[in-house]
């Protein structure tokens, strides 16, 4: 029988444990007999039982410690886990959910407050062993161990399980070290407290992990990720199952599915179906899921390599430049056009953090406007503004696309804003009417998200002509704007190569280096909202450019271009930013509509009433 006691150690790596200097611990066993018995008799006679189990059953537990006067039992998690904060946390909580929902709950209770009871759960990784420590006033002892959990189902025979057992001071000493360094380094206890409300009630400070911190003032939890391949293997199992339980076949009034070579034709077809319909459904709604608290980014449930090769990021970096220097051919006043694109691109890489940020500001009550997840970028005709965003998808995720403007409604978008997983959303040649009746109140919806407690969804942007002519100051101070005024020709348009050599040799190498490097950042970002005396919100804008800077700088020989430069808020929802949308708004309705003004030459007033015009307005 295995000892392990190398698993008691709170220390954690990023590599494989190494082997005791030791050697592994074994326990040599002499066979003496097999023999059948019950549960009963396997646990009679014994004053105190100790135990470790992973799955259990509630109502067993209640009958086995009635044949104790004092009792002690350790609940593990049978799952793969890394133990992270927040799985520690969902762990102990339904721990406590199924004490409180048992038959017998008030006689845990009552033994948990005259101390004859005591019940841990873990927070860090378990032994794989099933502990049963029986001891007696008369000296006797006996440890039961094997594959048994703490069910009526392991011990009533009822399913195969492995179980043994060994009498003596000898055995029991053994493991009882075992038991106590599990018990004293890694488990919290369950208190009468916690168990005396309903789980809906339970507050986060009355966990068994917030009753160890209370005691110890402070608890350092290193997540474990020795065993990440078995923790995705177990997600992966999880998310299969799920897959094929819509093509099982049914299962008759007992419950018994009974399998044929038809039924599995039937079922392969099916399957088949489905897996095409994912695969489009991944190409057509990317799912671009960084975890923040792991460090980690997966595209359409791949992970991503965050270290990528320096050439690589380099060909990005100067293909981008390239791009970017294309709008210098642009009529008009191009070098603004530069600095708004850039501006917007800095929006556009860092709006699958906002999510996230938005989730924290809520449940901080901090204010949501400094995490902007919509975007409007419009102006005249052939100002690059479809292939711009195009170039900024396919650097995020290797890949176009986008929702034609017939199809956005309310209803669509906010659909797809579930489906759809970090990459933004972008809404191609938005007319003025659609913009007015389904994107106005889209943007005005703040609460989206909030209830469900979503931090994946994706930013949402919106491409437009000039019929968008103006946009109320409710959606300018939602919205990432950006208003572009020069253009090509159509002769210029089609002698163009930039866009098609740029879309065809850039990568993604660029955005994962910007991604891993911006995941160094954003915990602090998160941990500074939760803060009451935060003097004033985190810049995000401000990372993102200065990290943005940073891998220019670093991965391109030529001289940094003057748009390419630091970013806060202020670049954005400035009162001057703002303002000048306001008078372009006015000066556009002036050329374009002037039925929506009045002259009063006597007060020597010019009245502007949007509501008299076709323009957009909430």
């Amino acid at each position: 029988m295995e000892g392990q006691m190398s698993l008691f150690s709170d220390e954690r790596a990023d590599t494989p444990v190494e082997a005791s200097s030791e050697g592994l611990r074994v326990v040599k066993m002499s066979f003496i007999q097999g023999e059948i018995t019950s549960w009963e008799n396997l646990f009679s006679g014994y004053q105190t039982l100790r135990a470790i189990t992973y799955s259990s059953g509630i109502g067993f537990i209640s009958r086995l410690i009635k044949k104790f006067e004092d009792a002690e039992i350790i609940f593990g998690c049978e799952q793969v886990m890394s133990y992270s904060l927040n799985e520690i946390m969902a762990f102990q909580t339904k721990v406590l959910e199924r004490i409180q929902t048992g038959k017998n709950k008030q006689a845990l209770i009552d033994r948990i407050s005259d101390g004859t009871l005591r019940m841990r759960v873990t927070r860090t990784k378990l032994s794989h062993e099933k502990i049963y420590l029986l001891s007696s006033e008369d000296g006797r002892k006996r440890v039961i161990m094997g594959s048994a959990n703490m069910s009526y189902q392991a011990f009533s025979g009822i399913q195969r399980e492995n179980i043994a057992y060994l009498d003596g001071d000898e055995a029991y000493d053994w493991y009882y070290d075992i038991y106590c360094s599990l018990r004293d380094d890694c488990t919290d206890e369950i208190t009468a407290k916690a168990l005396g409300v309903s789980i809906e009630k339970t507050a986060v400070d009355e966990l068994p992990i917030s009753q160890t911190v209370k005691v110890k003032k402070a608890l350092e939890i290193v997540p474990d990720k020795t065993d990440a391949a078995e923790v995705e293997f177990a997600l992966d199992v999880s998310k299969l199952s799920g897959d094929y339980k819509s093509y099982k076949p049914k299962a008759d009034k007992s419950g018994k599915i009974v399998l044929t070579p038809s039924k599995l034709v039937t079922m392969r077809t099916h399957i088949a179906e489905f897996r095409e319909q994912e695969r489009a459904k991944r190409k057509e709604f990317p799912q671009l899921v960084i975890d923040v608290e792991q460090g980690s980014v997966s595209l359409n449930e791949k992970k991503w390599d965050l270290h990528p090769h320096e050439d690589e990021v380099r060909n990005d970096v100067e293909l981008f430049l390239q791009y970017m220097e294309g709008y210098s051919a642009f009529h008009g006043d191009f070098e603004h056009m530069q600095r708004r694109y850039y501006e917007f691109a800095n929006w556009f890489f860092c709006s699958p953090f906002m999510a996230v940020m938005r989730d924290t500001a809520a449940r901080y009550n901090q204010n949501l406007l400094p995490y902007p997840i919509f975007g409007l970028i419009y102006g005249q005709s052939k100002a690059g503004k479809t292939t711009f965003l195009e170039t900024l998808l396919k650097m995020m995720i290797g890949q176009k696309t986008r929702v034609a403007a017939p199809d956005f409604t309310r209803s669509s978008i906010d659909a797809m804003r579930y489906q759809v997983k970090g990459a933004p959303i972008i809404v191609d040649d938005l007319t003025q009417t659609r913009f007015s009746q389904h994107a106005v109140e889209t943007i005005k919806n703040d609460s989206f998200g909030a209830a469900d407690k979503l931090i994946h969804y994706p930013a949402v942007v919106i491409s437009a002509n000039d019929d968008v002519k103006a946009v109320s100051q409710e959606i300018i101070r939602r919205t990432v704007i950006c208003h572009v005024q020069a253009g090509l020709t159509n002769t210029e348009v089609m002698k163009s190569n930039i866009v098609r050599k740029v879309q065809k040799g850039i990568g993604t190498a660029f955005y994962r280096e910007y991604l891993r490097r911006m995941l160094e950042q954003i915990p602090d970002l998160l941990n500074t909202m939760k803060d009451d005396d935060m003097e004033s919100a985190p810049d995000i804008m401000k990372i993102s450019s200065v990290i943005l800077l940073e891998i220019i700088a670093q991965f391109t020989a030529e001289e940094i271009p003057a748009y390419v430069r630091e970013l806060s808020l202020q670049d954005y929802f400035s009162e001057q930013v703002t303002g000048n949308h306001a008078i372009r708004t006015i000066q556009t309705a002036w050329r374009v509509n002037r039925k929506c003004f009045s002259i009063d030459k006597r007060a020597n007033k010019l009245t502007y009433d949007a509501g008299q015009s076709s323009l957009l307005r909430s």
